[in-house]
């Protein structure tokens, strides 16, 4: 049986993008981008080494399944000092994050590219330097948010799963990215761990998230501009006014920032970057894990 978070997101993602960029003003956008940069620096700063290819971009696998994966050897990722770097997008709703991701990198390897000797490859102008970024994973609970994914012709695949129990082998990605997703999952610390076990030793993951609201300004946009405006325009456009009385009932019932980088910390993450956006309206959480890691 379906959730009722899960099916409230159902309702609404055909109209998702469309509001999140409405309602905060394109912000959403501009708070990717940033995160995207950042981790385009760090990872080509570790020059992050484990090499992988994802193959059938853009098809929707049901829960519980994930398409066969084809994983290039050491000495194919590392042809002409390539790297082949593995992204999966968590929580990753219709794929804006992951998108924008490859937009950042620019040119990493194309879906026809792959079945081909990685020596091959070669960075595209503007890629970081000896990179080549694969077909990302986008994954999410809900089936008709991963449905919007096709029609965007992002190079990736979806998979529907569950974050605190995903189908993927230990150190199966370089990069994890979570945009708003950490606090529709029932359980956070589960999902760190989770993240942490499929993420390899010296890969990132970068969680962009509406925190709940420590100072006055962020208290009093949370708790009395957010409920007049937020359920209004979504009921608007929409017509679920439910899922934005939801979308800030969850901001306030979230961890504060610092109590979520601390439950990071416990978990075995090294905290590498907190970056607060606009105020503190949402924040960008660079977590690394240890190279040392087994």
């Amino acid at each position: 049986m379906k959730s009722p978070v899960r099916n409230m997101f159902d309702g609404i993602a055909s109209r998702y993008d469309f509001l999140n960029h409405f309602l905060s003003c394109y912000q959403d956008v501009l708070w990717r981008r940033y995160c995207c940069k950042r981790l385009k620096k760090m990872v080509t700063e570790d020059s992050v080494t484990a090499a992988g290819t994802v193959s059938a971009p853009g098809s929707v696998t049901a829960e519980g399944t994930v398409p066969e994966i084809e994983t290039a050897s050491s000495s194919e990722g590392t042809a002409r000092g390539m790297r082949a770097l593995r992204l999966l997008d968590l929580c990753g709703g219709t794929g804006d994050f992951a998108n924008t991701f490859r937009k950042i990198f620019e040119g990493g390897c194309s879906s026809s590219q792959k079945g081909t000797d990685t020596a091959q490859f070669a960075p595209q102008k503007g890629t970081a330097r000896g990179f080549c970024v694969e077909p990302a994973v986008i994954g999410d609970f809900s089936y008709g948010m991963l449905a919007e994914v096709k029609p965007k012709k992002i190079d990736a695949y979806a998979v529907q799963l569950d974050a605190m129990k995903m189908p993927f082998a230990e150190r199966r990605f370089d990069v994890i990215l979570n945009g708003f997703g950490m606090r529709n999952v029932p359980d956070a610390r589960g999902a760190l761990m989770e993240s942490y076990r499929v993420l390899d030793a010296g890969g990132y993951l970068c969680v962009l998230e509406f925190f709940s609201p420590r100072n006055l300004f962020n208290k009093f946009f949370y708790k009395v501009l957010a409920p007049l405006f937020i359920p209004v325009m979504g009921a608007f456009f929409s017509g679920k006014r439910d899922a934005y009385e939801y979308l800030v009932n969850s901001i306030i019932r979230f961890l504060p920032v610092d109590e979520f980088c601390k439950m990071a910390e416990e978990c075995g993450f090294e905290v590498k970057k907190v970056k607060m956006f606009d105020g503190g309206i949402s924040f960008g959480v660079f977590l690394r894990k240890p190279v040392s890691a087994s």
